[in-house]
């Protein structure tokens, strides 16, 4: 059960380890890009190109999809960036459903967990699987595996990371099932504050140079980039910053004001310091790295 693409790196994986795939289930084709035509998920278009029987419900309570799954007689069922299971669905197969997430449980529960360790300044992060129970990202782990967020990292970079590290540890998490040698752990109660990690929406995108210092402003253009991109307004237009440097350093200028010799740099105040803006897309243009944009903008 999945959607996104970072579910595929994991279907791909048992395909390739020779387990029996009884059926795929993925969310029902969806109205995308300008023409708004139906677009398929990256899950399903997969499961097609490997000929799996597939299942889109638009409601995970519906009587007929219940009865398609148990005339399935699944013995295991495995979730991956899919929504949330009613218990009739996550407590029907006998050795129960995993939960692949892409965080180190109980840290960053939630939509959003890759992003919201990166805007955070975490400098690791990782996979756990853990067995589906009531309340979200709550249930009893089976493994986890660390993986670094390096300072270059951004969404993108670890994304991929993690895709693959979920692969690797599902595929062992189903070996020490089946051998029955995982102890099973409840999620232990941590001594630091809990860091939630919420869907992301178009008002956490924003950047307020007055409320943030110059790496937490950094932090969250990694934690955005390249998609859906931290964005600030320039001109009265808006400007998103997929990548960036900062220096710390006690400034003159008012947080959010901009500065730039009008070839090479483009910098914006906060409250300690510099954030240079290095590959930048304004409003009605393309992407461009900022010595392409600033040949073609002029700044007043």
């Amino acid at each position: 059960m999945g959607t996104p693409d970072f579910a595929v790196a994991s279907l791909n994986a048992l395909i390739e380890n020779g387990y029996n795939i009884v059926a795929v289930v993925t969310a029902p084709d969806k109205p995308a890009g300008r023409g708004m035509q139906l677009k398929a998920s990256a899950v399903k278009e997969y499961a097609l190109s490997q000929q799996l029987p597939l299942l889109q419900p638009d409601k995970l309570k519906n009587p007929d999809f219940i009865e398609s799954l148990k005339a399935l007689q699944i013995d295991l069922q495995i979730v991956v960036a899919f929504r949330m299971l009613p218990e009739v669905v996550w407590n029907m197969p006998p050795m129960g459903t995993v939960n692949v997430h892409a965080s180190l449980l109980p840290q960053y529960r939630g939509a959003a967990p890759i992003n919201w360790a990166i805007i955070n300044g975490e400098t690791e992060t990782g996979v756990t699987t853990f067995r589906l129970k009531h309340e979200i990202d709550t249930g009893n782990i089976l493994l986890q595996e660390k993986v670094a967020i390096e300072e270059d990292d951004n969404i993108g970079t670890v994304y991929e990371k993690l895709m693959q590290a979920g692969a690797d540890l599902l595929l062992k998490t189903i070996d020490g099932l089946v051998n029955n040698s995982i102890p099973e752990m409840p999620q232990p109660e941590s001594n630091k504050e809990l860091k939630h990690a919420p869907k992301i929406f178009k008002e956490d995108c924003q950047i307020y140079w007055k409320k943030k210092d110059v790496e937490s402003i950094h932090n969250l253009i990694r934690g955005l980039s390249p998609f859906p991109a931290a964005f600030t307004f320039l001109a009265d237009k808006q400007l998103k910053i997929f990548e960036s440097k900062f220096e710390k350093e006690t400034i003159n200028a008012e947080a959010g004001t901009f500065d730039s010799d009008g070839k090479t740099y483009l910098r914006f105040a906060a409250p300690d310091g510099w954030l240079y803006a290095l590959d930048v897309q304004y409003e009605g243009k393309k992407r461009m790295k900022i010595e392409d944009f600033l040949r073609g903008f002029r700044l007043n």
